[in-house]
């Protein structure tokens, strides 16, 4: 009979990696991403990269991106308390 390894070494190597991989959060996201973090479709960041209004984006090459700490920052910087509160503006829709 042959011996084998201890029983379980090869799934305790695969259990201690796969937490380090799951808690690598990446650093840019694409408009999908981005848009599923925001709850908004991704046609809606596309519109806002033409029109203004959006989050910071990146290009790189022909790929647009957008990094955490952007969509983090326009998030925190679209709060408000009441519609009334000063900096609210509702923009009409370009449908």
């Amino acid at each position: 009979m042959a011996s084998r390894g201890a029983p379980g070494a090869a799934q305790q190597l695969v259990s201690s990696a796969a937490p380090a991989a799951s808690a690598i959060s990446p650093q840019f996201l694409t408009t999908v991403e981005a848009a599923e973090l925001l709850r908004l479709s991704p046609r809606t960041l596309e519109k806002q990269r033409v029109l203004g209004g959006g989050p910071q984006f990146r290009k790189f090459g022909a790929r647009v991106v957008y990094a955490m700490v952007d969509l983090r920052a326009w998030a925190d910087g679209n709060t408000f308390g009441m519609t009334s509160d000063p900096g609210y503006v509702q923009r009409e829709s370009v449908r």
